[in-house]
C-alpha cells in the first residue's frame, strides 16, 4: 500500500484534475486500496469541514471560483507595468485570486480604484489566476452612434445612418482608431454632454465597407428601431445590484443541477436535474427539476430596469451579436447560472409517471449552484458512448437520469401529438472579421429535444399553477389556422397525392398524418412549408385560448426571463401567488396586462424581422462571390411578379423574376398558386425541383435574383420568342372573362 497523501497533496490533485475528483478517482491516483480508503474518507471529511473542499454528491470540488463575468476594482500597476484588479464578488474562503487586466487597443485608460465589469478567463501556470477583458466601466454609459466616417483635415466627422438621428459627431485626430474615409464605424461619446458645438465621439469599432458583413446586424438593428443603448439610470440600477442571499429562500445548492445550452450561448437562464421517483405508488416515474434565474429579484415593478425591459420586450439575437433585454451586469452576470457560482432561482419540481404524464408539481424560490455548464454536442456525445472529461464524472448521477426521464416524456408527446414540422434550422458561421465562412443546417440532437421537453413541461406547470390560484398571467397563445388557409393547404396536399382531413374538428394529429405521409418524398419540404404558412402566429394574451401547435390547453412562458419580458411577468405572478415577497406583480402589471401582451407580441415580431433581414444579407454576402454558378432548389413561393426558390445548399430564398422564367409569358393564378406558360402551357408550382443560375446577390439589401434553367429535370426554352415580360396580344374583352378563361386553361392543363 502506498503512503497516505497529505491534505496539501490531495488539494493539489483536485486542483489539477477537476474532472477526476470522486473519492474513487483520488484513491486510484494515490494507490489507496482496501481498509486504507476509510482513512482517505476521514481526510476528505476534514478538508470539507475546514472549508477547503465542497462535496457535491460523490465529487469533491474547490468552491473558490469567480463567475465568468464579474465586477472588479482596478488596482495599481506592477513593476512590470501590468495592471491588476481586485474581484469584488469573491465567495471563497481561500486566498483572494489575482486578476490580470488584458487591455485592447481601443480600451480607455483605467485609473486605480475604478470599478469595471469584465469577462474572466481562468489560467494556470502563471503568477495570476484569471485574465480579464473590459466590458465597460461601472457607472459609465456613454452614448453610442453608428455612422459613416468622413475624414477631415484634423480628425473628422461621423454621419449617423439612423434616420432619426440627424446630428453629426466630431472626432478628434487622436480618436479615429485608424478609420478610413467612407467606413462604417461604431463610436461612443467622449467628453461631457451639452458642450458647445458638435458632440464629440471616439471611434471604438471599425466596421469597414457599409455593405460588408460586419455592418449587417447593426444596420438591421437601427432600421427596425430596436433599442440598443441603455439609459444611464438603467445602467446605474443594474450596477448597484448585489447577489441575492439565502434569506427567505430554500437552499438548493446540493441539487446537481446543470445547464445545457448551445456551445456559443451568451447566457444561461435554465438548469435541470432528474432522478427516478422513489414513491412506490409511481413505479417507473421520475422527478424532474427545472431551475430558472430569479430575474424578478433584480427587476422590480416600476423600476428603471423594468421600464426598459418592457420597452425592449425581448432580446434580439444575430449571428455576430446580441441586443439584450437586460444590461450585461444582469444578463451576463447576476442572472446567469454560471458553473459553480451561487445564484438566485425559481425552481419547479415535477413528478411524471411511467407514461411521461405530469402528476404533480411544486414551485420553490431558492439559491442553486450549477454543477456544470454543458453544451448539446458534448452531452449527446456522452450518451452516444464518448464522454469527454467534463461529462464523464456526471454520467451516472446526472446525464443518464436526464435521458431516462426524457424517454418517458417522449411517450406523452407521442400521445399528445403536437405539430411535428420538419424545418431544419440554418446557422451562419462568421470569421473574427465578420466574413461568412459557411451556412450550415444544424443537427437536431436528442439533447436539444430533451431540454425542449423539460422546458415545455415547466411552462405548462407554471400556467396550470397560476390558473389554479386564479392569478393574472400572460399566456402563450397559438390559435388554430383559419379555414381559408386550410383550404389552400388541402389543395397543395391534393396536388401531391396526399389528403388532409375535412369536415371534422381539426387536430394536430390530422396535420401530422399529412406531414408523415409526405416524409421521405419529393413533396416533404413543400408540405412542411405550406403547413407553416397555414399556421397563425403565436402571441401573448392575458386570456387563455390554448396552444394549438403544442396541443396544450394552457401554456405560459416561464423558462427565459433574461430574454423575454413575458417570462418575467409569469415569475412575478408566481411570487405573488406563493407569498414569497413584495417583488411580485405590481398594480401596474395587473392593470396593463392587455397592453403589455400586445406590446411584447409586437417587439417579438420586430426582432424576428430584424433577425431575418440580417440572415438574408449575410446569405447574399456569402453568395455574392458565386454569381453565374448554378444551384438546385425547390419552388417555395409563387407571386404575380415571379417565383421564389429555396436553395438546397444554404436554405437562402431567391427570386426568379418574370423576365428570367423563359422565352414566353407566364399567367399567374392566385387560387392555385401557379404560373402557366402562355404558349407551352407549362406549369410552375410550389415544391417543384428546379435548377437555377445565380444572377445577382446584393448584400446591402439581402436580395438574391435567379434565372430559371430547368424544372423537374426539363430544360426551360431560352432564346428568341415572345417578350418574356409582356402578355400575348388578345382581343379586347372584360378582365373577368380573361381571368376566367386563364383559370380554365390552368385547370385543364393540370388535369392533363
Amino acid at each position: 500500500m502506498n503512503q497516505m497523501p497529505t491534505k496539501a497533496e490531495i488539494l493539489q490533485w483536485i486542483t489539477e484534475n477537476p474532472t477526476l475528483a470522486a473519492k474513487r478517482d483520488i484513491a486510484k491516483a494515490f494507490g489507496i486500496k482496501g481498509a486504507a480508503r476509510i482513512d482517505l474518507k476521514r481526510i476528505l471529511k476534514e478538508l470539507e469541514a475546514e472549508g477547503h473542499l465542497e462535496k457535491r454528491k460523490k465529487t469533491y470540488r474547490d468552491p473558490d471560483r469567480l463567475p465568468p463575468v464579474s465586477v472588479l476594482q482596478v488596482m495599481g500597476a506592477t513593476p512590470d507595468g501590468d495592471q491588476l484588479a481586485k474581484p469584488l464578488e469573491w465567495h471563497g474562503d481561500g486566498a483572494e485570486p489575482v486578476v490580470l487586466l488584458i487591455p485592447r487597443a481601443s480600451d480607455p485608460a483605467l485609473g486605480e480604484g475604478e470599478r469595471i465589469l469584465a469577462k474572466l478567463q481562468a489560467v494556470t501556470g502563471e503568477a495570476h489566476h484569471y485574465e480579464a477583458r473590459l466590458i465597460r466601466r461601472i457607472g459609465t454609459n456613454p452614448s453610442k452612434v453608428l455612422g459613416i466616417y468622413r475624414k477631415g483635415t484634423e480628425g473628422g466627422r461621423i454621419l449617423p445612418i439612423d434616420k432619426g438621428q440627424g446630428t453629426e459627431w466630431q472626432v478628434e485626430a487622436s480618436a479615429t482608431g485608424g478609420a478610413q474615409d467612407g467606413e462604417l464605424v461604431e463610436a461612443e461619446q467622449s467628453g461631457p454632454k451639452g458642450r458647445m458645438g458638435l458632440p464629440r465621439a471616439r471611434i471604438i469599432n471599425r466596421l469597414g465597407d457599409p455593405s460588408a458583413p460586419r455592418a449587417v446586424s447593426l444596420i438591421a438593428i437601427h432600421q427596425h428601431g430596436i433599442p440598443d443603448d441603455f439609459p444611464d439610470e438603467v445602467i446605474a440600477e443594474a450596477d448597484a445590484m448585489k447577489p441575492a442571499g439565502l434569506k427567505g429562500r430554500e437552499d438548493l445548492r446540493d441539487l446537481p443541477l446543470v445547464t445545457i445550452d448551445p456551445a456559443d450561448a451568451r447566457d444561461h437562464d435554465d438548469a435541470c436535474y432528474a432522478h427516478s421517483d422513489d414513491d412506490p405508488k409511481n413505479p417507473g416515474g421520475h422527478v424532474i427539476w427545472v431551475a430558472i434565474a430569479d430575474v424578478a429579484h433584480y427587476v422590480t415593478p416600476g423600476s428603471a430596469l423594468d421600464g426598459e425591459a418592457r420597452k425592449r420586450g425581448n432580446s434580439s439575437y444575430f449571428p455576430d451579436r446580441v441586443v439584450p433585454m437586460l444590461p450585461d451586469r444582469l444578463s451576463g452576470d447576476l442572472c446567469s447560472l454560471h458553473e459553480g457560482v451561487p445564484r438566485a432561482c425559481l425552481a419547479v419540481r415535477m413528478r411524471v409517471n411511467e407514461f411521461g404524464e405530469k402528476i404533480g408539481q411544486t414551485f420553490h424560490r431558492g439559491i442553486m449552484r450549477s454543477g456544470a455548464s454543458l453544451n448539446y454536442q458534448e452531452v449527446q456525445a456522452a450518451m452516444d458512448g464518448t464522454p469527454n472529461d467534463k461529462c464523464a464524472p456526471l454520467m451516472e448521477e446526472v446525464i443518464k437520469p436526464l435521458y431516462a426521464a426524457y424517454e418517458t416524456l417522449k411517450i406523452a408527446r407521442k400521445n399528445r401529438q403536437p405539430l411535428d414540422l420538419d424545418l431544419p434550422e440554418r446557422k451562419v458561421a462568421l470569421s473574427d472579421e465578420g466574413k461568412v465562412l459557411s451556412v450550415n443546417f444544424t443537427d437536431r440532437l436528442d439533447a436539444h429535444k430533451l431540454i425542449e421537453e423539460f422546458m415545455v413541461l415547466a411552462n405548462v406547470a407554471a400556467a396550470e399553477t397560476l390558473a389554479a390560484k386564479k392569478s393574472p398571467l400572460l399566456y402563450r397563445v397559438h390559435e388554430e389556422p383559419p379555414e381559408e388557409k386550410l383550404d389552400t393547404l388541402r389543395e397543395v396536399a391534393e396536388a401531391a397525392g396526399l389528403v388532409l382531413a375535412k369536415g371534422q374538428v381539426l387536430k394536430t394529429s390530422h396535420i401530422n398524418a399529412l406531414l408523415h405521409g409526405a416524409a421521405g418524398t419529393d413533396h416533404a419540404e413543400q408540405i412542411n412549408m405550406s403547413t407553416l404558412r397555414a399556421m397563425t402566429q403565436a402571441y401573448y394574451s392575458p386570456s387563455n385560448f390554448s396552444h394549438f401547435g403544442l396541443a396544450l390547453m394552457a401554456y405560459a412562458h416561464f423558462t427565459s426571463p433574461i430574454r423575454r419580458y413575458a417570462d418575467l411577468v409569469v415569475h412575478r405572478a408566481l411570487i405573488s401567488a406563493h407569498g414569497w415577497g413584495d417583488d411580485g406583480l405590481g398594480p401596474g402589471d395587473e392593470d396593463r396586462l392587455e397592453a403589455t401582451a400586445q406590446h411584447i407580441s409586437e417587439t417579438e415580431r420586430r426582432s424576428m424581422m430584424a433577425e431575418r433581414d440580417t440572415n438574408d444579407r449575410y446569405l447574399a454576402a456569402f453568395l455574392s462571390e458565386r454569381v453565374g454558378e448554378e444551384f438546385t432548389g425547390r419552388i417555395s413561393g409563387i407571386a404575380k411578379f415571379g417565383a421564389f426558390v429555396r436553395l438546397d445548399e444554404t436554405g437562402a430564398d431567391g427570386l426568379i423574376p418574370m423576365r428570367n422564367l423563359g422565352h414566353e409569358y407566364f399567367h399567374f393564378d392566385a387560387d392555385s398558386a401557379t404560373l402557366m406558360g402562355s404558349e407551352s402551357g407549362r406549369i410552375i408550382t410550389l415544391g417543384q425541383r428546379v435548377t437555377v443560375k445565380l444572377a445577382e446577390a446584393a448584400p446591402v439589401t439581402g436580395g438574391i435574383a435567379l434565372e430559371l434553367i430547368s424544372v423537374e429535370g426539363k430544360t426551360m426554352p431560352q432564346g428568341r420568342g415572345r417578350a418574356r415580360g409582356q402578355p400575348p396580344k388578345r382581343k379586347l374583352g372584360s378582365a373577368k372573362k380573361k381571368a376566367a378563361k386563364t383559370k380554365k386553361k390552368v385547370e385543364r392543363t393540370r388535369r392533363d
